[in-house]
C-alpha cells in the first residue's frame, strides 16, 4: 500500500469515527469541538488527513468549519440524511421512533405514487420482479426465506417498476432504512413477517394496471405502519 492509499484509508476511518460520534450525540450543537491540532494528537496522524476528514464531514452537512469560528456541529436538520454514511451512522444504534415516523412519512410520499406508476407503465419484466419478491414473502411465512429481506425486495422492486429514475435512485436509501423500520414495526405488531395478503393486494393492482388501487393499497400499508409508530410514541414509557 502506498502513502496515498494509506492516507485515504486513515481519512475514511477518522471520518467514520467522528461522524458516528456526532450522530450519537457525543458532540453537542454549540459545544466545543476538537480543533484540528487536538485531533492530530488524538489520532496521532498528520493535519492533512484531519483536514480531509473535516472536509468530508462538512460536505455531509454534519459540521461547519470557518476561520476564527472553528469547527461547529450543525443541527440534525442540516445533515445530509440521504448520504449513505450519515444514514448508516444514524441507524447504527437504535433509532428514535421520531426518526422512524419521519422516514415512514417520506415513504408515504413516494411508494404509493411509485406503485401507481408501476401499474401505469406495465413494465412486464419489472412487474415479474415484484411477483418474485411476493413469492419470497409467501416462503417467509413458511420459514423458508428471510422475512425482512423478502419485504425489502418487494418494496425495492416497486421502485424499479415505476421506471422513474428519481425513485429508482432512492432504492439504496430505502433499503438501508427499511432494515430498521420494518423490523421495528413488526416488533410493535408482534409479528415476524409482513402480511402476505396486504402485499398481494398491491401486486395484484399493479399487475392488472389499476393505478388507483395500487396507490391506495400501498398507502394503506404505510398508514398502518405510521399509526403503529405514532401509537408507540404516544404510549407511556
Amino acid at each position: 500500500m502506498n502513502n496515498l492509499d494509506g492516507n485515504r484509508n486513515l481519512t475514511h476511518q477518522v471520518t467514520h469515527d467522528l461522524g458516528l460520534a456526532i450522530v450519537q450525540g457525543k458532540y453537542q450543537i454549540g459545544e466545543a469541538f476538537p480543533t484540528e491540532a487536538e485531533m492530530c494528537v488524538q489520532y496521532d496522524i498528520s493535519r492533512s488527513v484531519i483536514r480531509e476528514a473535516v472536509k468530508m464531514l462538512t460536505a455531509k452537512g454534519l459540521i461547519s468549519s470557518r476561520p476564527r469560528q472553528g469547527i461547529r456541529v450543525l443541527p440534525s436538520t442540516q445533515w445530509n440524511i440521504f448520504d449513505p454514511d450519515v444514514l448508516g451512522w444514524t441507524l447504527s444504534g437504535r433509532p428514535s421512533l421520531q426518526l422512524l415516523r419521519e422516514f415512514t412519512e417520506l415513504r408515504g410520499g413516494i411508494e404509493p405514487a411509485a406503485s401507481a406508476l408501476a401499474a401505469q407503465r406495465q413494465d412486464r419484466p419489472a412487474i415479474a420482479g415484484i411477483e418474485q419478491a411476493l413469492a419470497r414473502l409467501k416462503l417467509a411465512d413458511r420459514g423458508e426465506d428471510d422475512p425482512l429481506e423478502a419485504d425489502i425486495a418487494f418494496h425495492t422492486a416497486i421502485l424499479i417498476a415505476s421506471n422513474n429514475r428519481f425513485y429508482i435512485q432512492l432504492r439504496s436509501f430505502i433499503q438501508a432504512a427499511l432494515r430498521v423500520s420494518i423490523a421495528c414495526t413488526n416488533q410493535i405488531k408482534g409479528v415476524q413477517s409482513a402480511s402476505y395478503d396486504d402485499h398481494k393486494r398491491v401486486y395484484d393492482a399493479i399487475e392488472q394496471g389499476d393505478a388507483k388501487a395500487a396507490e391506495a393499497h400501498m398507502g394503506a400499508l404505510l398508514s398502518e405502519a405510521l399509526e403503529l409508530i405514532q401509537a408507540s410514541i404516544g404510549a407511556p414509557a
